[in-house]
């Protein structure tokens, strides 16, 4: 009963967050963004001053009353101070890259602090241990944040946390934002041997090797053609009234890789689209060409960092709906 009653409150706080502070790239801080509590140094400060209160009520006592009054002036002037460190502070995010699932999401933030310098700025989010940075004044102050990815597909983060307790730790100020961070998380690679290729007659094969014009071994001799590279044209024939030919030179080029869902194997489809991202990346750097069949999906043989990056894609959002 009572996780759901909590269940309700947060999504209550939500709700209310949503409307006080909307989702934005660029967001600027102002009275109705920032939040601003004691925090439990501020509540045993003013503990204290209750107790010299109290005392100097007690025995009459004006320096005790005058020492109350003045530490009272002071916890004030740290209520603004406070306050002023995180007012007109903007925060705008860069975006991030994509990450395979279970990495640390790498996140862009530009801090730009109009008038004055700001310091002990600490930006988290719930069970990521915090960052600390200062903000020049009239600069930007670039960092990067990161945040746990836990499954693939579109990663939109919590509510970043920005707080400060400057300057003397008696307040606690800070703001809850959601700053339109979405990034791509590939499935986790699962190391696998590669599949075999499917003939024509629908058996295994092994990938065989192709020859295609190359710089390796010497395979005879064709006419020329123009554009031909000089050091590869044959003179002695050509000083024997041959005409003029070009030597040819080949090279082995291995047969394209086609994978598909069909032939990963797995407990269930995470560890099968794992899989396939393994023998991609595995592809890739041997320098195969590759394509990928996925669904209604298929993806050209082909080599190179979009052919990978648009591979990825499909494989990080097959069958969740999202494409965007």
């Amino acid at each position: 009963m009572s996780s759901g009653w909590r269940a309700r409150g947060r999504a209550l706080h939500q709700r209310w967050l949503k409307r006080r502070i909307p989702a934005a790239q660029q967001v600027t801080l102002d009275h109705r963004r920032i939040f601003i509590l004691p925090s439990r140094a501020g509540m045993a400060f003013l503990l204290l001053l209750a107790i010299l209160l109290v005392g100097a009520i007690n025995y009459e006592n004006s320096l005790v009353y005058g020492l109350t009054f003045l530490l009272l002036s002071l916890f004030w002037v740290a209520l603004h101070h406070s306050y002023r460190n995180l007012a007109g502070i903007s925060l705008r995010a860069t975006g991030g890259r994509p990450v395979f699932a279970g990495e640390l999401v790498p996140l862009g933030l530009v801090l730009l602090s109009p008038g004055r310098e700001r310091q002990a700025l600490r930006l988290s989010w719930p069970q990521v241990a915090p960052q600390q940075l200062d903000v020049s004044a009239d600069g930007e102050t670039s960092a990067t944040l990161y945040y746990p990815s836990q499954r693939r597909g579109w990663l939109q983060p919590e509510r970043l946390r920005i707080e400060t307790r400057f300057p003397l730790g008696w307040f606690a100020a800070w703001s809850l934002l959601d700053l339109n961070w979405r990034v791509l998380v590939y499935p986790r690679p699962v190391q696998a041997p590669l599949p075999l290729q499917r003939s024509g007659n629908g058996q295994d094969e092994a990938p065989q090797a192709q020859l295609a014009e190359g710089a390796d071994d010497f395979q005879g001799l064709r006419h020329y053609r123009p554009g031909d590279s000089r050091r590869r044209l044959d003179w002695r024939a050509y000083s024997r009234g041959q005409g003029l030919h070009s030597k040819v030179f080949a090279e082995p080029q291995q047969q394209s890789q086609w994978l598909d869902l069909e032939q990963t194997t797995g407990a269930d489809l995470e560890q099968r689209l794992g899989m396939l991202t393994g023998w991609v990346l595995a592809l890739e750097a041997a320098g195969r060409p590759y394509g990928l069949a996925l669904g209604n999906l298929r993806q050209a043989p082909a080599l190179g960092e979009a052919h990978r990056d648009a591979c990825l894609r499909a494989l990080a959002l097959y069958g969740l709906g999202d494409s965007a």
